[in-house]
């Protein structure tokens, strides 16, 4: 017992010896991160020369390189990358260099990133790359610059939805048509069967769905539950994005799993000025919901005289 106790000595000795080298260690590279987050880059050197590993991560992840990004610190960046800096190193979500460029909008450090190799391809752990997030924050610069580069506009996070869907949901027209014109899939589905027309269309982004019409996209896709575009923007009270896709051939008289059909959800949602319009553009005031009840019986149920009166005009 004695003996084995002593072989181990020097290891515990030298374990022991190096505990305030370690702690040294990660306070200079506690140091050298803020420093480069704030753009120090003077300091930064010094903390390099010392010794400091460029790669040295915080709990987090997160190294002096990740935190100069996010700070648009583009000399202190390019420094990092001089010295040896990993341009792929992920942080404990699994975010790089890139994604946080993305994210933060600096398109001069992801041009200098990518240059040096960062992946365009590199996930977060929610699924997203670069493409992605730049678009769901509409930078169009970066989205360009990316598709330029070979990002894949068809490439879909764990939700199984796409930069083009996040844009469109968020109105951004422009990276819209800068994903479509790149290839991306217009009738792409996310984990629920939404595309993007129809996430545009739920969200009332006129724009973008104006734009994803003018592109080609069908204007009578569905989710999984058979919800249209027409009924998802009805639901929502969105009147530019009706009028836009019965102008596009919406289909008013698509129903869903429980029968609902476009005229249905007016009255169901007391949304009784879209009654006329549809009407106009030849909804069936006959159709049944799954409860077997028409558009007229559900306003007699709910006491609308406005919408009896309009579906009562001949």
């Amino acid at each position: 017992m004695t003996t084995r106790y002593l072989t181990a000595l020097p290891l515990i000795l030298a374990l022991l010896a190096a505990l305030p080298a370690q702690a040294a260690d990660n306070s200079l590279g506690k140091e050298m991160r803020n420093a480069a987050a704030v753009g120090k880059t003077e300091e930064v050197t010094r903390y390099l020369d010392q010794g400091v590993p460029v790669d040295a991560a915080n709990e987090f992840g997160k190294t002096a390189l990740m935190m100069a990004v996010e700070g648009d610190n583009l000399e202190t960046v390019a420094l990092l990358l001089a010295r040896g800096a990993d341009v792929n190193a992920r942080a404990n979500a699994n975010c790089t260099a890139l994604t946080f460029a993305a994210e933060n909008g600096h398109i001069g450090i992801t041009a200098l990133l990518i240059e040096r190799g960062a992946n365009l391809h590199d996930r977060t752990r929610g699924g997203w790359d670069a493409l992605m997030i730049a678009s769901r924050y509409g930078i169009a610069d970066m989205v360009e610059q990316l598709l330029y580069k070979g990002a894949d506009p068809k490439a879909s996070d764990k939700e199984h939805r796409t930069a083009l869907m996040s844009a469109a949901a968020r109105g951004h027209a422009q990276v819209v048509k800068l994903l479509v014109d790149a290839g991306a899939d217009l009738e792409a589905k996310d984990k629920d069967g939404a595309t993007a027309l129809l996430l545009a269309a739920g969200e009332g982004q006129t724009d973008a769905v104006a734009t994803l019409l003018a592109k080609g996209a069908n204007p009578n896709a569905h989710d999984k539950l058979g919800g249209t575009a027409l009924i998802w923007a009805i639901g929502n009270h969105r009147a530019d994005v009706v009028e836009l896709l019965l102008a596009a051939g919406a289909d008013p008289n698509q129903q869903d799993v429980d029968g609902v059909s476009a005229l249905i959800e007016a009255v169901n949602t007391g949304h009784g000025d879209f009654i006329g319009p549809l009407l106009s553009y030849r909804a069936d005031p006959s159709l049944k919901d799954a409860k077997g009840r028409t558009a007229m019986d559900i306003a007699r149920q709910k006491g609308n005289q406005d919408a009896i009166a309009l579906l009562a005009k001949p």
